[in-house]
């Protein structure tokens, strides 16, 4: 186990590393920017809905999926960006292995609020 705080120090030092990290992912990544204006936007129209709490929580959850998986994608591009800049076949795999992962994340986000709209309207 790696020394360091417990109980509640830990959850407010973790609580600090990830505002750390989003405001980091906010500042140098315009994917993560356009997804989290994406996200608010679509948030806001759900609301406005005539759907379930279920469904919205659907609805809701399916973009916050998004920005969960860019976040991890943006984390996967900066350790491959730290370790070389040079071009290697396994650094362009992970790369586009999480580029692949966002993509899904999209397409599920759009097959959900497809599927509940049709439903709905």
């Amino acid at each position: 186990m790696k020394p360091g705080q417990t109980g509640l120090r830990r959850v407010v030092d973790a609580t600090g590393y990830s505002m750390k990290g989003l405001k980091a992912a906010w500042i140098n990544e315009a994917a993560f920017r356009q997804e989290i204006i994406l996200v608010l936007v679509l948030s806001f129209i759900a609301f406005q809905l005539p759907v379930s709490h279920l469904e919205l929580a659907l609805l809701i959850a399916s973009l916050l999926l998004i920005v969960i998986v860019e976040l991890i994608n943006s984390a996967i591009e900066a350790v491959v960006d730290r370790i070389s800049d040079d071009w290697h076949e396994l650094s362009g795999r992970a790369k586009d292995i999480g580029s692949a992962a966002v993509f899904v994340s999209l397409f599920l986000a759009f097959v959900v609020w497809a599927l509940i709209l049709i439903d709905k309207l």
